[in-house]
């Protein structure tokens, strides 16, 4: 088990990519803090990863909050002793809007989820991270390199994440702490999903026929890439970028229109999900039909 032992805490862990890594992270033999918000379904993924005789704590709160932020450290170092890693994926993505109708509020509130939250949790765990040689993950993204039409905030932050998480690896490389970006494309969450998140049917489904390789990712594929970086397997990777994104930033085209359809399907996971399309509920959604 290449976590075994380790202490890890997973912000956003209630669904999608984030429920992927806590599942991930309990089956390479990691002992967990689970955070969320309130109505994020934290405690089931706990209880699933509990039953199967893991070591996990939940803490449920706003860790865009300073007393949140730091609680949620406290408690890690409180039940295990220790913090070895931590994994910054919190965010949201509740709009779908040109960028002069994109509402302040909730300009306000994606810079509140996707970037305090990581600068907050990263500030109060290094201390306890380069007392153990730690290393730091944050969940970034390809829109991060391309931008992100009709979000373009969200984009925005997760270029912010990139160069946040590089500054990180130089400054904190005296210390022996690591710090890479995991950089997923679209992956089968509720964002990217109709009904689920802030996406309309049709640009829904027509994802798929950006992606050169056919298909969207999945949040146990994610979170195999994460397992990896977490590991002592990746001790010489640090200030890394790491593109997970079907071929989408390198791609000229509807590339993903001539997949065969035996490419396209996703592999046979093997972690018990049951939260990938659940990340958007309980958050309001701004997704216009005309510009206000």
């Amino acid at each position: 088990m290449r976590l075994k032992d380790k202490v890890a805490i997973v912000t956003g862990a209630g669904a999608g990519i984030g429920e992927a890594i806590a599942h991930k992270f309990a089956r390479e033999g990691a002992r967990l803090v689970l955070n969320g918000l309130p109505a994020d379904p934290v405690a089931d993924v706990a209880a699933a990863i509990a039953a199967t005789g893991s070591e996990v704590e939940v803490y449920l709160g706003d860790v865009s909050e300073e007393s949140a932020a730091r609680a949620c450290v406290e408690l890690a170092v409180r039940r295990f002793g220790r913090l070895d890693v931590l994994v910054n994926n919190a965010g949201i993505f509740v709009a779908m809007v040109e960028t002069d109708g994109y509402r302040i509020e909730d300009f306000d509130r994606t810079l509140r989820n996707n970037l305090r939250t990581a600068f907050l949790m990263t500030k109060y765990a290094l201390p306890h991270l380069q007392k153990t040689r730690g290393n730091i993950l944050c969940t970034g993204s390809e829109a991060g390199f391309n931008g992100s039409p009709g979000c373009t905030p969200y984009g925005g932050t997760k270029g912010f994440l990139h160069a946040f998480v590089k500054g990180l690896a130089v400054e904190q490389a005296h210390y022996g702490v690591r710090a890479n970006c995991v950089c997923p494309g679209a992956i089968d969450t509720a964002w990217t999903r109709a009904g689920f998140g802030p996406m309309d049917e049709a640009l829904a489904n027509s994802i798929e026929d950006g992606i050169p390789l056919g298909r969207r990712g999945t949040p146990e594929e994610m979170a195999n890439i994460f397992a990896f970086l977490a590991s002592d397997e990746a001790s010489y990777v640090t200030g890394a970028l790491l593109l997970a994104d079907g071929a989408v930033t390198p791609a000229k085209g509807n590339m993903g229109q001539n997949v065969p359809a035996e490419i396209r399907r996703p592999p046979q996971g093997v972690l018990p999900l049951r939260h990938s399309h659940d990340g958007a509920k309980g958050k309001e959604l701004y997704h216009p039909s005309r510009k206000e």
